[in-house]
């Protein structure tokens, strides 16, 4: 059994939509970060995104933990054409497909970006082999609010529709156990 405590990293304060830019988190929040850390297992292994929000997070949590190498995989959505415009521009600019890749989420890909099907494929195939990697581990992976989306719903299944109404705050705690291929939900969205 692997446990995975997925944190979603600070906030970045955009209001557009941000996929692969590269934006910082406000870590500032010193109390939330160390009811985090606290939240966490000393014994950790710590990994997280190679975006500068996602690795300062990790970075600030880490403690004496063991910081592995940044996971490309765990990027959020590639938003493509899409990525720093606001939701009324990119409805503007693309009306229809705008509505229909929240609506119907699947293969659908915003200009130039990924679908939910790519961000799950990746970010799934990079837990699963850490996962192999680490047996029996407890492991911190610091993401993005769409990877964390997508393995909450590997443990809850159902539409993916749905999961998509689920919030992850910025500095929260998701919980979830690998055993056997089966993806077992403990917690989500939890503040410490």
């Amino acid at each position: 059994m692997t446990r995975w405590f997925w944190v979603r990293h600070g906030p970045t304060h955009q209001t557009t939509m941000t996929g692969h830019r590269d934006v910082a988190a406000d870590l500032t929040d010193l109390a939330a970060l160390a009811g985090l850390d606290a939240a966490l297992p000393a014994e950790a292994l710590v990994i997280s995104s190679d975006l500068l929000r996602a690795r300062s997070t990790a970075d600030a949590l880490a403690g004496a933990r063991n910081r592995l190498p940044h996971e490309p995989q765990f990027r959020e959505f590639d938003f493509g054409a899409w990525d720093g415009l606001h939701h009324a521009a990119v409805t503007e600019r693309d009306p229809d497909l705008s509505a229909r890749f929240w609506e119907e989420p699947g293969a659908l890909r915003a200009p130039g970006g990924e679908s939910w099907n790519d961000v799950a494929a990746r970010v799934t195939a990079a837990a699963d082999r850490l996962t192999s990697a680490h047996p029996g581990a407890a492991i911190v992976a610091v993401a993005h609010l769409g990877p964390i989306l997508t393995q909450l719903h590997r443990a809850r299944g159902g539409r993916v529709y749905d999961i998509l109404a689920q919030r992850i705050e910025p500095l929260s705690l998701t919980e979830l156990v690998i055993e056997d291929g089966r993806v077992t939900e403990l917690s989500a969205n939890r503040i410490p």
